[in-house]
């Protein structure tokens, strides 16, 4: 019973590691800089252009932020 609970610990083990390996190290993309990056990407790999991405709007104030 203990050869089996150290088979499970260390399967685990090596479950925690794999995953916590995936992944990126920079921050995350807004969807407005995704799009301008598929935009750029298509251009060079000359393939059909997707549609211009339009601006974010800034965002307005409410008065609930703080508390966030």
């Amino acid at each position: 019973m203990t050869g089996s609970r150290i088979l499970v610990t260390l399967t685990l083990l090596a479950a925690m590691a794999a995953v916590t390996a995936c992944g990126r190290k920079a921050g995350l993309d807004t969807p407005y800089e995704a799009a301008v990056q598929a935009r750029k990407d298509a251009e060079k790999a000359h393939q059909p252009v997707p549609p211009e991405p339009e601006k974010p709007v800034v965002d307005k104030k409410f008065i609930l932020d703080p508390l966030i």
